[in-house]
């Protein structure tokens, strides 16, 4: 006979209310990713590590830090499922490898030029092709959402922190990291901005998004993937320490 599940394990510690009353969370942020990630992504286990996430937000939250229950509760559950994607490690090494030479090309044409460099002015840099650079970019969309694991410098593999230095989570809940992100987000162009606001904050997918711009689904799934490059390139310090 099958032991409990995650559910009815979690149920037990938090108790029935706050459960009943933060399970739509739970499924409303593991939905909001499995529309982002490939099928080989369980919904199912998405939400069974979102329930722990919940359970350790129950344990230490403090309402003395000023954050409502749920908007701490909402970080702990979305860097649970972080976790478990990053436990699944489905994204291979050369997508890793070829999404960090892009965004520090990027960023490098960026300074040089003092605009936003054209795709073909970074393939030519790169030394691909357009399409090339293009499947690159689509590839950094769907690979992995943002994400601040430390990177091997000569395989571009992404691996958890050792030691005892802050957790991935304790980062993106650090007031500095957020500022620069939101910094970062700021110098975007507007479109680019816009595509940010409709996909993270509005929550359309990416066809969605491309009827509004009037553009395919797979330019959007482009632009999304320039601006992970972007932003991970423009918080580096972060993601090395």
């Amino acid at each position: 006979m099958n032991g409990p599940s995650m559910y009815e394990a979690v149920q037990g510690q938090c108790g029935d209310d706050l459960l009943v009353r933060h399970a739509p969370l739970v499924r409303r942020i593991a939905h909001h990713l499995a529309n982002r990630l490939p099928p080989s992504v369980q919904l199912e286990d998405l939400i069974q590590a979102g329930m722990v996430g919940l359970l350790e937000a129950a344990r230490q939250f403090d309402a003395g830090q000023g954050a409502s229950f749920q908007t701490y509760a909402g970080i702990r559950i979305r860097g649970a499922m972080l976790d478990e994607i990053r436990r699944l490690d489905w994204t291979p090494r050369s997508v890793h490898r070829r999404s960090r030479e892009a965004g520090e090309v990027i960023q490098a044409l960026e300074h040089e030029l003092g605009r936003e460099p054209r795709d073909a002015e970074v393939a030519q840099r790169l030394g691909v092709s357009l399409d090339e650079y293009h499947a690159t970019l689509t590839d950094a969309a769907s690979a992995r959402l943002f994400s601040i694991d430390q990177e091997d410098p000569t395989t571009g593999e992404a691996h958890e922190p050792q030691g005892d230095g802050p957790s991935p989570q304790d980062v993106l809940a650090d007031r500095g990291f957020r500022a620069d992100l939101a910094a970062a987000v700021a110098k975007l162009p507007e479109r680019e901005q816009l595509v940010m606001q409709l996909y993270y904050d509005e929550e359309l997918n990416l066809r969605e998004i491309g009827e509004v711009l009037s553009v395919s689904e797979s330019r959007i799934s482009q632009i999304h993937g320039k601006i992970m490059l972007k932003l991970r390139a423009h918080l580096a310090d972060w993601i090395e320490r």
